[in-house]
This record gives C-alpha cells, sequence and structure tokens, in this order.
C-alpha cells in the first residue's frame, strides 16, 4: 500500500506577519483621522527629518506612538493636550504588528487647565529652589579629607539586579563608602515613604532612590507629591538614579543630585572620590614647589625692595645735604647783610640821638628859665589874693559858725542826757534776762 502523501501549505514566520499585516485593511488605516490626547516627546533625535513621540490618552495609560515632521513638531510643547489629524500606519517589529500614528497637521491645542495636583508640584519646586540643594561633592570632601566613610543607603527594588551596576560604576572607590541596600516596593509610594521614614533615625549622609527602568506607568510613583514632600524633608543629600533618561519625574527635580542610570550613579561617586585623591596625591609636590617659589620670590622681592629703599634713602639723603648747604649758605649771606646794615643803621641813629638829645637840653634849660620867671610872679600875686580872701572869708563866716555852734552845743547835751537814760534801761534788762535764765535752769535741775 503506498503511502498517500499529505499536500499543507507551509509558511515562513515573515510570510504569517505580512499575511496579517495586510488583512488590516480598515478605514482608519487609509483615511485621514483626528486623534486626540496628551503628546509627549520620546528621544530627542531625529531620524530622516522625522522624530518619534507618543501620544497618550487623557483618562489613562494607554499610549500610542506617533511620528511626525520636525517642522509640526517645533509648533508642540511637551505634556500639552492637541488634536491632531493624520493616518494609522503598520510596522512589524519582534513577531508584533505595532501600529503608529503618522500626523498630517495639529488641528488644535487645548488649553491646559492646572489641577489641584500640579499646584501642589509647582509649590514642592519652589520650596526646594529656596532651601536650595545640598552639594554632594561638597560631601564627600568634607569626609574624605577627615578620613571618614561616606555612610550611603541605597534603596532598590526587591528583586533589582542594578546592584552590580552601581558597583561596576563605583569600581575601586567602594572603600571610601559604607554603603547599605534597603529593599523595597519600588513602585509603590507607600512602600517608598516608609522607608525613608525608617532611613531618617539612622543618620546616613546619602539616600538614593536607584531603579534600572520599567515601563511609564511605574514612573508615575516618581511623581506623587505626599512622597515627594517627605523626600525633600531629608537631613542626608538626596540621589536619583531610576532609570529613564529621557523623562524627567518629580523626585529627579527635586533631589539634590539626579543620574540617569544606577552605573551613572556608582560612577559619579568614584569620579568625585579619585578627583580628591588625584589632587591629595599632586598637592604635596604642588605645595612644597609653590611653597620654595613663595620663599625665592619673596625673598628676593625682599632683597629687590630693600635695595630701592636704600637707593631712594641715599639720594634723598645727598638731595639734603645739598639743600641743607645751600640753605646754610644763604642763611649766613643773609645773616651777613642784614647785620651790615643794622650796623648803619644803629650808626646813624646814634649820631642822630646825640643831635637830638644836645637840641633838648639846650631847649629845657630855657624853658626851665622861663617857668622859674613865670613861677615867682604867679607866687607874688597869689600871696597878695590869698591873704585878702581870708580875711574877707573869716569876717563873713565867723558869725553864722558861732551861732551854729551853740546850737551843736545844746543839741550835744540834750543827746548825752538821753544816752544815759538808756543805758540804765538796757542794764535793768540785761539783769532781768540773766536772773529769768538761772531760775529756769535752776527749775530744769530739779526737775
Amino acid at each position: 500500500m503506498e503511502d498517500q502523501e499529505l499536500s499543507y501549505p507551509v509558511y515562513t514566520p515573515a510570510s504569517v506577519l505580512g499575511i496579517f499585516s495586510n488583512a488590516l485593511k480598515l478605514s482608519a488605516t487609509v483615511n485621514l483621522i483626528f486623534l486626540k490626547g496628551r503628546y509627549l516627546f520620546g528621544g530627542g533625535k531625529a531620524y530622516g527629518n522625522y522624530y518619534y513621540d507618543q501620544l497618550y490618552s487623557e483618562g489613562d495609560s494607554s499610549v500610542i506612538g506617533v511620528r511626525i515632521s520636525a517642522l509640526l513638531r517645533s509648533k508642540i510643547t511637551s505634556n500639552e493636550i492637541y488634536t491632531l489629524k493624520g493616518f494609522i500606519e503598520k510596522s512589524i517589529k519582534n513577531s508584533s504588528i505595532e501600529l503608529r500614528f503618522v500626523v498630517d497637521d495639529i488641528i488644535q491645542q487645548e488649553e491646559k487647565s492646572i489641577s489641584e495636583e500640579e499646584l501642589q508640584r509647582y509649590e514642592l519646586i519652589q520650596k526646594k529652589l529656596a532651601t536650595g540643594s545640598k552639594d554632594l561633592e561638597t560631601l564627600i570632601r568634607g569626609k574624605m579629607l577627615q578620613d571618614e566613610k561616606i555612610k550611603v543607603a541605597n534603596i532598590y527594588g526587591n528583586n533589582a539586579i542594578v546592584q552590580n551596576d552601581f558597583s561596576e560604576g563605583l569600581d575601586i572607590s567602594s572603600v571610601y563608602f559604607d554603603i547599605d541596600n534597603h529593599p523595597c516596593s519600588i513602585t509603590s509610594s507607600t512602600s517608598i515613604m516608609q522607608k525613608l521614614r525608617e532611613l531618617t533615625a539612622m543618620e546616613y549622609d546619602v539616600i538614593a532612590l536607584v531603579r534600572g527602568g520599567g515601563d511609564r506607568q511605574s514612573m508615575e510613583t516618581f511623581n506623587d507629591v505626599r512622597l515627594s514632600e517627605l523626600f525633600i524633608g531629608m537631613t542626608a543629600v538626596t540621589v536619583t538614579a531610576i532609570g529613564h533618561t529621557v523623562d524627567e519625574t518629580l523626585l529627579d527635580r527635586l533631589a539634590d543630585k539626579r543620574f540617569h542610570l544606577p552605573h551613572d550613579y556608582g560612577a559619579g561617586l568614584h569620579a568625585i572620590a579619585e578627583k580628591l585623591i588625584h589632587e591629595k596625591s599632586n598637592s604635596r609636590a604642588m605645595l612644597i614647589d609653590e611653597v620654595k617659589k613663595d620663599v625665592t620670590r619673596q625673598f628676593s622681592e625682599q632683597v629687590g625692595t630693600l635695595e630701592k629703599q636704600l637707593k631712594k634713602k641715599n639720594e634723598e639723603f645727598s638731595e639734603a645735604q645739598k639743600i641743607y648747604k645751600e640753605q646754610t649758605e644763604n642763611h649766613q649771606k643773609n645773616f651777613a647783610d642784614q647785620l651790615k646794615n643794622r650796623s648803619e643803621e644803629f650808626q646813624k641813629l646814634q649820631q642822630n640821638s646825640a643831635k637830638q638829645m644836645e637840641e633838648m637840653s639846650k631847649n629845657f634849660q630855657e624853658q626851665q628859665k622861663q617857668r622859674q620867671t613865670e613861677m615867682e610872679n604867679y607866687r607874688k600875686e597869689i600871696s597878695m589874693l590869698h591873704e585878702k580872701n581870708i580875711q574877707s572869708a573869716v569876717r563873713e563866716n565867723m558869725a553864722p559858725l558861732q551861732s551854729s555852734l551853740n546850737s551843736v552845743k545844746e543839741e550835744n547835751m540834750r543827746l548825752q542826757a538821753e544816752l544815759e537814760e538808756r543805758k540804765i534801761g538796757y542794764a535793768k534788762l540785761i539783769i532781768a534776762m540773766v536772773i529769768a535764765l538761772s531760775i529756769g535752769f535752776l527749775v530744769a535741775k530739779l526737775f
């Protein structure tokens, strides 16, 4: 009995994907349609003058890829809601058929409404800007210069394997760090907050959120407002290395230092430590050279300065001697001239004085003779007038004076009598007072 050969079609994987791809002949794939959603930029590079971005549904996390020309993309702001016109194209990738929306025109941009949560995020960012960021490099340098290890707490996911990436980046600089790994549910903001509260009491120098990547939806954990508020209140230096190089979460913006990948985080710590070690190794030789140069330069400068000062002092001394000599000669010459002039003036003055004295003496003698003659004449006239005036005055005044004298004598006698009477009265009064004082003294002594 002959075996009957079975005939059946045999397909290759490529042919199967092609059949199903061609079978998706819907009106949306051949006609222009309108899509509305939140537009987010993808990678920063353009391929063939086209960019590949994402358009998210407003109500959930559903997303479709977008291909848009560079000209249209320049008119779009990331994270805003747009209504776009275009068509759907299909592409085969990894045994799957992927849909992509090709933008033909921008129809409308909706005015963005600010939610309460967005206001809270804005306030947190402003608060962080006001308080400032703690410098990771300054912390590491300070600890290493004091020969102290930097205490680091890395928060990973429960099943994470990115610790190796971090350790590989840190390399030999791990000897300068005391690193503890703390696993938690990295996609849960509640779990992360609980872990941060636990680490607060452990006095770590650095606390880092480390994640190797993941889908976009799980990244929303790092935009949680309550988690972010707790994060910026940490006293330790805060670090994020959560995997996405394009997207920037709220925690990335609030962290003191952001690294894109765990390996970058480790390499960043290594670079800071290596830079300090290199500076310390070179600083000694440089310090010695600088000290030598400084000492030599200072000595040369001091010698030069002293030489300049000495030269200047010598010049000043020579100039002073010259000026002193000139001034002395001038003074001597002026003094000699003045002495000569004064001597001549004195001689002339003596001669004039002698002549004046002779003339004055001669005039005085003549005036004295005249005065004596005049005085003799005046004496004679005065004597004659005096005698006459005395006789006349005596005669005129004797009568009233005699009368006044008699009145004065009478008045004097009357006053003498009154005085005697008053003396007797005063004596009686004094005696009475003495007696009264004596009696008062005796009475006081008795009682």
